[in-house]
């Protein structure tokens, strides 16, 4: 059964249009990825299902119901949590207080302070540390965590490598299976195909804000991949 169901939504930034009826699903627990350019609308899709980004036609359906009419914060109640492209992590608050924020709608559910600790084994250590005293790897494990501490049923995870060395991006990815074994169900937006397409069990590609390719990820070529990516 689909958890998020995006039928053809169309999205702009004043008269410059992002999305061109754009549709896709995703099933209860399942981990997909969004791939594509700079450019491409990755971020804008994760907005439509957030509540950041007010699509102008189309609908988004959240566990068969619509939900374009739902805030942001009233979208974190029913489950859903986005991890935002470059981390946003609270400067002037510490870890600890960071993910007490992530839990502040009181969702019931298996991730707690606790828990995301052991996830995160570096976090426990630096839980008194100011949000703009972490290097980039641990800034995204502490936005990581803070979403997690929602108990969100679909997680939404903007560029989890963008900025980072593939030493700290190795780890990072590692945790997913973690996240999915919870039961939570996992959209990845991402540039780096590699990564994503290992993670995922389907993927779609993005290409000017159309969907250029979409399917299982054991059964894509690369060229397949690249043609969708480039456009070629």
């Amino acid at each position: 059964m689909a958890l998020l169901e995006i039928d053809s939504i169309s999205c702009f930034y004043g008269d410059f249009q992002a999305l061109f009826g754009v549709s896709l699903h995703v099933d209860e627990g399942e981990t997909i990825a969004v791939i594509g350019a700079n450019g491409a609308g990755k971020s804008t899709l994760l907005g439509a299902v957030s509540g950041l980004v007010a699509p102008a036609a189309g609908d988004v359906r959240f566990d068969g119901a619509s939900i374009g009419g739902l805030p942001a914060h009233r979208r974190v109640s029913i489950g859903i949590s986005l991890v935002p492209e470059g981390r946003r992590v609270f400067p002037s608050l510490t870890v600890r207080e960071n993910l007490l924020i992530g839990g502040h709608r009181g969702r019931s559910g298996p991730w707690s302070l606790r828990r995301v600790f052991e996830l995160f084994p570096a976090l426990e250590g630096l839980a008194g540390r100011w949000g703009n005293a972490l290097s980039g790897g641990e800034q995204q494990m502490c936005a990581i965590g803070r979403a997690l501490m929602a108990n969100p049923r679909l997680l939404l995870l903007d560029e989890l490598s963008l900025g980072l060395a593939p030493v700290v991006i190795k780890p990072l990815y590692a945790t997913l299976a973690e996240v999915a074994a919870e039961g939570t169900t996992v959209v990845l937006v991402e540039q780096d195909v590699t990564q994503a397409l290992a993670t995922a069990s389907r993927a779609y590609c993005l290409l000017e804000g159309r969907i250029s390719l979409e399917g299982a990820t054991a059964e894509l070529s690369r060229d397949q991949v690249i043609a969708a990516y480039f456009g070629v």
